[in-house]
């Protein structure tokens, strides 16, 4: 028949004080040079001592008038007061490790594009500055991001929010609209506004049915009237300005995009009448508190926002 064990009572438990009384007299082999040790008086560390003997029902040490001898029970017994002010002191330092986001781990969750362009940055500058935590992506399509939020164990995400989600907030970070960006040419040039009805006289690079752009992209000539030439459907936003920047199209995307290409002949116009808003927030979970490593990455992406 098994034999349960009663649960020690918080009472019956040696103190840290205790511990380190008893540690420090069994080491210097005199109360006296414990006290100095440990700062304190000397009938101090006598009655913890006392105190943890009538805890441990042992006697840990022999007094007469001139001698302190250590019991049998004391060299059992040191060893383990040793290990656990050690472990103490070992979650002590852990702990204040994650605390100071010296140390943990962040997982986070990134739409492709965003993945590509503003992470990296900030990356860069977080590992920088917090050398001991490990930051891990998860980078995925726009499809699959609300549901990663909620589901998957990230801290928070990086990108757009289609709509309001329930159990989701959203912190914008760049506020950004559609735009029209290509090489420039006699149909195509200056960095004025272009109307949905310009644009529709346009050859357009843009990204596969399905996708939130595309959505607004198609919402948004809808309510002009127009039907786009839709020449080159891709499934990246970085990739549909590569293709413009050859000259295949011009691309519908973000205008923010155009300060990560790397086309300096390339141009933006904003698109207008509609203008279609398109902006990056970081993502989290309302029901959810960060922990101190995640709380140091948010607070230098919105700090850099």
């Amino acid at each position: 028949m098994a034999i349960h064990k009663k649960p020690l009572s918080v009472r019956t438990l040696p103190s840290v004080r205790q511990l380190r009384a008893f540690v420090a007299v069994y080491h210097t082999g005199q109360v006296s040079a414990a006290a100095d040790q440990l700062a304190l008086t000397q009938p101090a560390v006598t009655v913890l001592l006392r105190e943890l003997e009538n805890k441990l029902g042992v006697k840990l040490f022999d007094r007469s008038t001139r001698t302190l001898r250590r019991t049998d029970a004391a060299a059992e017994a040191i060893a383990y007061a040793e290990r656990a002010l050690a472990e103490l002191e070992s979650m002590g330092t852990s702990m204040a490790e994650l605390a100071g986001a010296r140390r943990g781990r962040v997982r986070i969750a990134a739409t492709s594009t965003v993945a590509q362009t503003l992470l990296p940055g900030l990356m860069r500058r977080f590992v920088d500055t917090h050398p001991g935590v490990q930051v891990e992506i998860v980078d995925l399509a726009p499809t699959e991001f609300v549901e990663t939020l909620l589901t998957e164990r990230v801290d928070f995400g990086l990108g757009t929010l289609e709509a309001p989600v329930p159990g989701l907030r959203e912190e914008v970070l760049v506020r950004d609209s559609l735009a029209a960006i290509g090489l420039p040419g006699p149909k195509f040039a200056g960095d004025k506004p272009i109307t949905w009805k310009q644009l529709a006289t346009l050859p357009l690079v843009t990204v596969k049915p399905g996708y939130g752009v595309r959505r607004r992209i198609e919402g948004a000539a809808q309510a002009a009237g127009v039907q786009l030439q839709i020449v080159h459907e891709v499934s990246l936003l970085t990739t549909a300005v590569a293709l413009a920047a050859s000259g295949l199209g011009i691309a519908v995307v973000p205008g923010s995009l155009l300060a990560f290409a790397r086309h300096p002949h390339m141009i933006r116009r904003r698109l207008a009448r509609p203008t279609v808003e398109r902006n990056t927030a970081l993502v989290s979970r309302t029901d959810r508190s960060l922990a101190p490593a995640a709380q140091a990455f948010r607070d230098l992406v919105l700090a850099s926002s």
